[in-house]
């Protein structure tokens, strides 16, 4: 049976550099407080969210919505970016025949290269903000 959370969360790599700062700039943008960030190496994420089981997260984050559905990596940041504010008007883009293909082969690379991407941002830069809340480091 797939977990059901009452808010969506975003599973993220929790010891790349670069993923941790991509998730920073997401929880900066959702001043709604409506997602909850569990790492993908929590030790209670598969008790939560058994449908996670088998997932391969070195091929991007995860959104587990509040039907418990899994959206993985591309398809996650377009259902991410669908309840932000500012972003909503542009995620219809993602529908577009062709332009979903390119997000998903752009992200695929993004994922496959996180590591040596996230070389590339400030200490500072990297780290999440403090916790609060539903959000996790």
């Amino acid at each position: 049976m797939n977990a059901r959370p009452a808010t969506p969360v975003i599973v993220y790599d929790g010891q790349c550099g670069f993923c941790r700062s991509q998730v920073a700039r997401i929880q900066r943008m959702d001043r709604r407080d409506q997602f909850e960030y569990i790492p993908s190496q929590s030790p209670d994420l598969l008790e939560r969210f058994p449908q996670l089981r088998g997932e391969d997260f070195n091929s991007g984050m995860r959104l587990v919505d509040p039907e418990g559905r899994v959206l993985a990596g591309a398809d996650a940041v377009h259902g991410i970016a669908e309840r932000l504010p500012g972003w909503r008007r542009l995620a219809w883009l993602y529908r577009v025949p062709g332009l979903n293909a390119l997000g998903r082969a752009v992200y695929r690379w993004i994922a496959a290269n996180r590591h040596r991407l996230g070389r590339t941002c400030e200490e500072d830069a990297c780290r999440l903000p403090p916790t609060g809340g539903r959000k996790q480091p």
